[in-house]
């Protein structure tokens, strides 16, 4: 029997916001989280602004011992991961441990660590190196570090797929779930790359918007795009096999209904520009969760605001959907940025609440949508919703594409 796959518990750490509700409250309100970079003296690298995550105190939820010998990923990590928690109900007495498991996605790690660490070593040499550096900057501590905070003994894994990084671990952990192996699964992704390495590298990519407005920083789907704006943060989500569920009383606030994963196979940065794959991947989520086309009500898209993806995804998107003007696109990035691999595990955590909410979110900041991008974007006049089914898309370097299919609950 395949189980069904229901969300028991969200957390974020956002630009926007370190819970899901003050999150939730400036999406809906269709605030920017972009402001000028204050971790580092950024003005050389030619980029003004990033989405930081603001006033973050990892003690308000981790010991202070605990928290200072993790990379900030990972704090960012388990601090979304005890929110989630606790919403669930998640406690020792709630799952057996060889059935509770940890998924993550990070795209690039401990990025923080790694940076401090190398320039203490070229300006002090290697015996300087803490000894913490290698389990603090490796991609799989946050999955680590989540697993032994709650004491998970089944699959511990950490996906790396750029982008997609966050979106790829919650399918891997539906797909888990559905398949019996697992009761509850805490999956999602986790990143913290505002920082001067971080920020060059997207910079000598041109990847990065050097606007010093945040007001038109992040505009995806607009002709006048130019780059993202670099996000920072988490998303977690507690899946759980529905019969688990029910059996505890738990209450549920979405389902996971499909997961699509495919892959462009055509260059090492920019997306495949007819969009067949991403494509695929969304119909492979569609078909797996037993809806047609039309059935999908909502889009939250990958929408990074470079020219190259906004457009392949539009494409890929009226490929499989048609151009219905009842179904609305996008892109949250346009107020959180673009937090890499932790995007798209945030993304579904927006996407969800927004659902239960009714309100869609606001693809904020376009003055002049593209023509090349021919998507119905959503607005202040049609952001009241009664939406049910949506899919979040996340794309990342490599050629990755991962796509989730998400309604709110019914019994159904």
């Amino acid at each position: 029997m395949t189980e069904r796959v229901v969300v028991t518990g969200m957390g974020t750490v956002s630009p926007l916001g370190n819970d899901v509700a003050s999150t939730m409250t400036q999406i809906q309100a269709g605030e920017v989280g972009f402001a000028p970079i204050t971790k580092f003296d950024a003005t050389e690298t030619g980029i003004t602004l990033a989405g930081e995550v603001k006033d973050f105190d990892a003690t308000k939820r981790l010991e202070k011992r605990t928290s200072k010998r993790m990379d900030l990923f990972s704090q960012y990590a388990l601090y979304s991961a005890i929110e989630a928690a606790e919403q669930a109900g998640l406690t020792a007495k709630t799952v057996a441990p060889e059935r509770l498991g940890v998924i993550l996605g990070s795209g690039i790690g401990g990025l923080t660590t790694i940076e401090a660490q190398v320039t203490k070593m070229n300006a002090k040499g290697p015996q300087r190196v803490s000894p913490l550096f290698v389990p603090q900057s490796i991609v799989n501590m946050a999955a680590g570090n989540v697993a032994l905070y709650f004491k998970a003994k089944n699959t511990c894994q950490a996906v790396v797929t750029a982008c997609a990084s966050g979106t790829n671990a919650i399918g891997n952990a539906f797909r888990e779930i559905r398949a019996g192996r697992a009761d509850m699964m805490i999956t999602g992704g986790c990143e913290a790359s505002v920082n001067q390495i971080g920020i060059a590298g997207f910079a000598a990519l041109s990847a990065l918007s050097a606007a010093t407005d945040p007001a038109v920083a992040s505009i995806p789907f607009d002709e006048k795009r130019q780059g993202f704006v670099m996000g920072e943060g988490a998303g977690t989500l507690i899946l759980e096999s529905l019969s688990h569920a029910q059996a505890r009383g738990a209450k549920i606030y979405g389902e996971i209904t499909g997961y699509g994963s495919t892959c462009d196979a055509f260059h090492m940065t920019a997306p495949d520009p007819d969009g067949t794959q991403a494509a695929r991947a969304m119909a492979l989520a569609v078909e797996e969760a037993g809806w047609q086309p039309d059935e999908v009500d909502y889009i939250n898209a990958h929408g990074t605001s470079t020219a190259a993806n906004d457009s392949a995804e539009a494409q890929a998107i009226v490929a499989v959907f048609g151009n219905r003007p009842d179904l609305l696109v996008s892109s949250t990035k346009s107020m959180t940025g673009h937090l890499l691999g932790a995007a798209g595990a945030l993304e579904a955590v927006i996407t969800l609440a927004a659902l239960t909410d009714h309100q869609l979110p606001v693809n904020v900041g376009v003055a002049q949508q593209d023509p090349a991008c021919p998507v119905h974007l959503v607005n202040q006049d049609n952001t009241a919703s009664t939406a049910t089914k949506a899919i979040s898309n996340s794309f990342g370097f490599g050629g990755h594409n991962a796509v989730l299919a998400l309604q709110t609950w019914g019994e159904a």
